[in-house]
């Protein structure tokens, strides 16, 4: 389960977004980075909050904020998600789970009675210098960036 919290050093990660990029945590040195981790692309609650972000993303640009979702969806359907809805910021496509585990996010869950293993819809606000300034684990997924910025 999630034991970074605000103040840890952000772990370092390379990752494939939907179009093949590889994408480091150092590549954002010098910007606030809005790290969100969803569960699957396409489904109602990441959809909602996907849009969300997408629908604030000059302010989130205005206050020197990048933006990246990362779930363990493969890059042909984070590039369908993200073209479906024309989401202005990358996905990560982290089917091996590298970045999920990094940031702790993969875990059991409960849903109608179930137990199943999952991504915990969870994000991470990173400063400049990469450290963790908060983690935002009761996301509301059509108020996200209310709860951000």
């Amino acid at each position: 389960m999630i034991t970074l919290e605000a103040g840890d050093k952000a772990p370092e990660f390379s990752a494939e977004d939907q179009d093949g990029n590889k994408l480091n945590l150092s590549d954002f040195k010098g910007k606030k980075l809005v790290l969100f981790f969803y569960p699957k692309a396409s489904t109602p609650g990441c959809t909602a909050e996907a849009c969300n972000l997408r629908d604030n993303w000059e302010n989130f640009e205005k206050k020197g904020y990048a933006i990246l979702g990362v779930s363990a969806d493969s890059k042909k359907r984070q590039q369908n998600f993200k073209n479906k809805y024309e989401l202005p910021f990358p996905l990560l496509a982290d089917e091996n789970k590298d970045v999920i585990n990094a940031y702790g996010v993969w875990g059991p869950k409960k849903f109608m009675g179930k137990e199943y293993e999952g991504i915990h819809r969870t994000t991470f606000i990173i400063d400049e210098n990469s450290k963790i300034e908060e983690v935002i684990q009761k996301v509301k997924t059509k108020e996200h960036s209310a709860q951000i910025i």
